[in-house]
């Protein structure tokens, strides 16, 4: 996957070796460009997402952490979960309620692209390639009984993406597009606790394939110069981070981590794809 990445990236830079077709003499959107896109993104609402916990230590995620009591520690009326990232210094007597979470953080993108589109009549059909970076980040928190905090947070460390693109032109001068791709991208994980009685250690596999498609319009300026509207949808797998909660040497036998399993407890996220929706302008300089 990676060498098509690359390949297809090759292809649109070596490109002006393809003759352009011409219309009337005007090349239309025939030909190789270079551009940039901008705009904010913006993330689906994960209604439900939890930290799922395996005490067993066999991947088997499910397990409900208990005290030694045999209460759930991630019960009612403080435990409990929210789409979001808890609030420093807060242990919500409700931990769906705004009191105790801040909601994710939907950002500003911006990408840098070349391409190559090729026009035959009213179609036109080319190859984009893509790099740039997304400010948005997408936590969930766990609120144990104790109480404690416990924040798994996902961002765009970068992505770059290989797209096809087949669009239809009336006039020559507005193209409307749709485009899908393989997209490959740094996913930034980070993990914060309240917890001071355990040791924490994470591990798993940051970059990741995933999907990019979307469509737009884009319209031309004179022969060189287009600008446009985009909309883009972004997937990627992301299900093999995991924390540990374990044993600092001064741990107590009773602690809930500790109980199942002396070896600890493993912690990962019920939302294993991280996913958001782009709106965005582009500019593009054609040869």
């Amino acid at each position: 996957m990676k060498r098509l990445l690359l390949s297809g990236i090759a292809a649109a830079l070596v490109a002006p070796a393809v003759s352009a077709q011409t219309v009337d003499g005007d090349p239309g959107f025939s030909g190789v460009y270079v551009g940039a896109a901008g705009g904010y993104d913006v993330q689906p609402n994960d209604v439900g997402s939890t930290i799922l916990f395996d005490r067993s230590l066999n991947g088997g995620f499910g397990s409900t952490v208990t005290t030694a009591t045999g209460a759930n520690a991630f019960g009612p009326p403080v435990g409990g979960f929210c789409n979001g990232r808890a609030q420093a210094g807060t242990s919500p007597t409700n931990p769906v309620a705004p009191a105790g979470c801040v909601n994710d953080e939907d950002g500003w993108a911006y990408y840098g692209r070349v391409g190559w589109d090729q026009q035959r009549g009213n179609i036109v059909v080319g190859v984009v390639g893509e790099f740039g970076k997304s400010e948005i980040t997408d936590s969930v928190t766990a609120f144990s009984t104790t109480p404690a905090s416990y924040t798994m947070t996902r961002s765009i460390n970068w992505e770059a993406s290989i797209r096809g693109r087949v669009g239809y032109t009336p006039n020559n001068t507005t193209l409307f597009y749709g485009t899908f791709g393989p997209g490959y991208a740094r996913i930034d994980r980070d993990f914060t606790t309240t917890n001071t009685a355990n040791s924490f250690a994470e591990r798993g596999k940051r970059n990741q394939w995933g999907i990019t498609g979307g469509g737009g319009v884009e319209q031309r300026i004179g022969n060189n110069f287009s600008v446009g509207l985009e909309y883009m949808y972004h997937q990627y797998q992301d299900d093999d981070y995991r924390v540990r909660a374990g044993n600092t040497g001064t741990t107590a036998a009773t602690n809930p981590f500790l109980l199942g399993n002396a070896s600890g407890t493993d912690f990962r996220r019920s939302d294993d794809k991280f996913r958001w929706h782009s709106l965005r302008a582009t500019a593009a300089f054609r040869f």
